[in-house]
């Protein structure tokens, strides 16, 4: 038993890390591009919490015999900050500071959990209370790529929802899900069995959906008809009367 639990929490620490490294092939193209185009920033925040979160949650005075959950989860938190403040660089000038407010709100609410833990609870009770909220932004976390999931349905394309991320959501959530069993940890189990049922919905959504172009958007014009927009081309003029689509790339 002790051999499985150990051989579960190094398979998920090696596919999270493949899942946090997975989208620098978009950031690679925001950088290129200097845009964010479409995609959304609130899934790496929202990563990020998650990391922080859970990284304080597997730390010894904490929850005992987790260490491969700290290890993981800590490197993943520096990585997905590097994203989330590559993100805010290039973002458009209105999305920045809600970003930036949101990048804010996340560092606040990890330490604020961090210091009641350390403060006002001790031995299992503060095992409970990281461990639930680490649930809840957990959650929160795997369920951040659902509106990309709608937009891959309206559209019939994949273009914003990339085939790695989706594999490693699913692995990373599958490793970790049979880790909380073997460890009897609902904390770990719980959450990280939705990132499996999660990931395996995207991968199917792909399958379906996968070379297939987007269906082009109907613009209004001044006389009340309507004209077809390909979505792929860059609205340079006129932006203002393009209607935005968020659409999460991810964890």
């Amino acid at each position: 038993m002790d051999i499985l639990f150990f051989f579960f929490g190094a398979l998920g620490n090696a596919t999270a890390l493949f899942l946090f490294l997975s989208p620098i092939i978009t950031f690679k193209r925001i950088i290129k591009s200097k845009s964010t185009e479409q995609f959304s920033g609130i899934p790496y925040v929202m990563t990020m919490l998650n990391c922080l979160l859970s990284a304080w949650y597997g730390l010894p005075f904490v929850s005992p015999h987790n260490i491969l959950v700290t290890s993981i989860n800590g490197t993943g938190a520096v990585i997905e900050i590097v994203y989330v403040l590559i993100f805010i660089f290039y973002v458009s000038k209105k999305e920045k500071a809600k970003m930036g407010a949101l990048f804010a709100i996340a560092i606040g609410a990890f330490v604020g959990v961090a210091l009641v833990s350390v403060f006002a609870l001790h031995g299992k009770n503060r095992k409970v209370f990281c461990g639930l909220v680490a649930l809840v932004f957990s959650i929160i976390m795997y369920g951040s790529p659902l509106s990309i999931m709608r937009t891959v349905i309206k559209t019939k394309s994949v273009e914003f929802m990339p085939f790695f991320l989706s594999l490693f959501v699913f692995l990373c959530g599958t490793s970790w899900f049979i880790y909380g069993l073997l460890g009897h940890d609902p904390f770990l189990a719980v959450p990280n069995g939705f990132g499996c049922g999660l990931g395996a919905l995207q991968l199917i959504l792909y399958m379906i959906y996968r070379g297939r172009q987007p269906r082009p958007e109907k613009k209004p014009t001044s006389d009340g008809s309507n004209v077809e927009m390909d979505q792929q081309k860059p609205q340079l003029e006129k932006p203002q009367a393009t209607a935005k689509v968020g659409r999460d790339d991810q964890v």
